[in-house]
């Protein structure tokens, strides 16, 4: 049966609005960061969020410093060492109503022909699904990965992906949804792969933009990727819009061996700083009657949520309703 609960709109790591809220200890490795600083550090972030109303919140990828350096031994522990204040955080966020996830760096990579860096990336999923077990959160709260490189033969990295997958830690498996990239691996290719593995599927609609099959239809693909999740369960999906200003690239001069500025087209798979509300509202529309979160993925994270939220009110009030969003919660910002 549909949930009746608003759709929530997140926001990745940075908070803009309150600079003084860090993500993550981002210490160096001499000063001894470790895993509690940052969990002091997510308490605030949650109070923020439940003041402004946000109830989607992506944690950083490294939250837990060092915590799976190979070379590292001393920050190892620190996960388990955290458990008791863990299930601190992940409680107060399950009375908050703020769904939580990770999103592991692009160094993370199943499908590489190195094993050694399978297994570092191994750890690190392994680590992060295991803080999001120690919070105690549901299935809502995943891992999101891509996957991976190409490595010059396509149907064999989609394999060994795969491959991978399966070896994967029961803690992880349950964990992980796979997304569809900008330059390598269509959403059909990761249908593909979720139809071999049963790996729930992330839609990312700006790189659907950039990378998609030629018979690929937007809401039909958008719906299949959605039919992935486990009944019962909120998928979640990116929306950005790409980045439209000119690039500054600074280049040596040849002649003089000096460094030169200049003016470049924009990269259409740049993300630009706020989301172009007219292009979200459209495929709200298109995708009236599915069911799904959306992780904004914008540059000025939490105040292009903001912004966004203001101009649903305006511009499309069916829209903003489907978010909870209520005109009289927004006038003030």
């Amino acid at each position: 049966m549909p949930r009746t609960d608003p759709l929530r709109l997140g926001f990745p790591v940075k908070v803009t609005a309150r600079p003084d809220l860090k993500s993550n200890d981002t210490r160096r490795w001499q000063n001894d960061p470790h895993l509690s600083v940052s969990l002091d550090y997510m308490d605030a972030i949650l109070d923020h969020c439940a003041a402004r109303g946000i109830r989607m919140y992506r944690m950083s990828s490294d939250l837990a410093p060092y915590a799976t350096h190979p070379d590292m031994p001393q920050f190892h522990g620190m996960v388990e060492q955290s458990a008791d204040r863990l299930r601190e955080i992940g409680d107060k966020a399950g009375r908050l109503d703020v769904r939580l996830s990770f999103h592991p760096s692009q160094f993370v990579l199943l499908n590489a022909p190195d094993e050694t860096i399978v297994e570092k990336s191994v750890n690190d999923l392994a680590s992060q699904a295991r803080m999001l077990d120690l919070m105690g959160l549901g299935p809502e709260s995943v891992l999101v990965t891509h996957v991976g490189g190409v490595y010059d033969d396509k149907p064999a990295a989609r394999d060994r992906w795969c491959a991978a997958y399966e070896r994967l830690p029961e803690h992880v498996r349950r964990r992980l949804v796979l997304e569809n990239d900008d330059l390598r691996f269509s959403a059909t290719d990761t249908l593909w792969i979720s139809a071999r593995t049963g790996v729930p599927l992330i839609f990312d609609h700006q790189h659907w933009w950039c990378l998609h099959e030629p018979q690929e239809e937007l809401i039909p693909t958008f719906a299949a990727c959605l039919g992935t999740w486990a009944e019962g369960v909120r998928p979640k999906m990116h929306f950005s819009s790409p980045r439209t200003e000119m690039r500054t690239i600074t280049r040596k001069d040849p002649k003089t061996g000096k460094p030169v500025a200049t003016q470049a087209p924009p990269i259409w798979t740049g993300h630009a700083d706020y989301v172009q509300p007219f292009e979200f509202i459209r495929f709200m529309r298109d995708a009236a009657g599915l069911e799904f979160d959306v992780m904004l993925e914008a540059k000025r994270k939490d105040a292009a949520l903001e912004r966004l939220r203001l101009d649903l009110v305006r511009y499309a009030p069916d829209v903003a309703a489907r978010f909870g969003i209520a005109a009289e919660a927004v006038a003030a910002e």
